[in-house]
């Protein structure tokens, strides 16, 4: 049996790196430092979590 190896997913930054200080995200990809300073640690769960998150911090 083959074993299936699924791409990690990656990182949403488009080098825009600028931090909005209202809402503590950064502009150019909408994660927080943490989630950026952590990215290479976490798992592809954790990632993908990360991930579907972002369309919902842009604002309106």
């Amino acid at each position: 049996m083959a074993c299936k190896i699924r791409p990690e997913p990656e990182s949403p930054c488009v080098n825009i790196c600028r931090m909005d200080t209202a809402n503590q995200y950064c502009v150019g990809c909408w994660r927080t430092l943490d989630e950026i300073r952590q990215w290479s640690t976490l798992s592809s769960e954790e990632r993908a979590q990360i991930l579907s998150e972002l369309d919902a911090r842009v604002p309106v």
